[in-house]
C-alpha cells in the first residue's frame, strides 16, 4: 500500500478515539508516531513489499510504561495472516484502554459471558475433620 494511503488511514483513525498523528516518515522507514495524553505514545512500522523492507507491522514505544501494554498488538501482529493498519492499530487502542482510564472491552465481554453461565450452588455441608462452631 502506498505510504500516502497509510497516512489517511491513520488520520482517519485518529479521529474516533484520543490519539494523534504527530509524525509521518517515508524516507528511511515507512514510520507512523501517535500520541494522547496522559503521555501515552507508539510507533508503527509499516510493511513496504515494493522496495524489499518489512513484510509485517510492528509496534513499538520508546516509553518504558507504554512497552508492556503492546505486548497484546505484537502477539496479534505476529500471528498468522496478513493484518492491516486499521486492525493493527485497533489492537493498540484496545491494549492501551486501561491507561487511557476507559474501561477494558475484553473484560466486559468476558463478564458478559459469564453472567449467561448458571453457577451450581455449594453444597451445605460439613467437610471430614473440620468441626464448624
Amino acid at each position: 500500500m502506498e505510504f500516502k494511503q497509510l497516512v489517511d488511514t491513520a488520520e482517519k483513525w485518529c479521529s474516533g478515539n484520543p490519539f494523534d498523528l504527530i509524525f509521518a516518515e517515508d524516507v528511511d522507514e515507512r514510520r507512523l508516531d501517535f500520541y494522547a495524553e496522559p503521555g501515552i505514545s507508539f510507533y508503527v512500522l509499516c510493511p513496504d513489499n515494493l522496495t524489499g523492507g518489512t513484510e509485517n507491522f510492528h509496534v513499538w514505544s520508546e516509553s518504558e510504561d507504554c512497552l508492556p501494554f503492546l505486548q497484546l498488538a505484537q502477539d496479534y501482529i505476529s500471528s498468522c495472516g496478513k493484518k492491516t493498519l486499521l486492525e493493527v492499530l485497533d489492537k493498540v487502542f484496545r491494549s492501551f484502554r486501561p491507561l487511557l482510564g476507559l474501561p477494558d472491552i475484553d473484560d466486559d465481554a468476558f463478564d458478559q459471558y459469564h453472567a449467561d453461565v448458571e453457577e451450581e450452588p455449594e453444597p451445605d455441608h460439613q467437610q471430614m475433620g473440620v468441626s464448624q462452631q
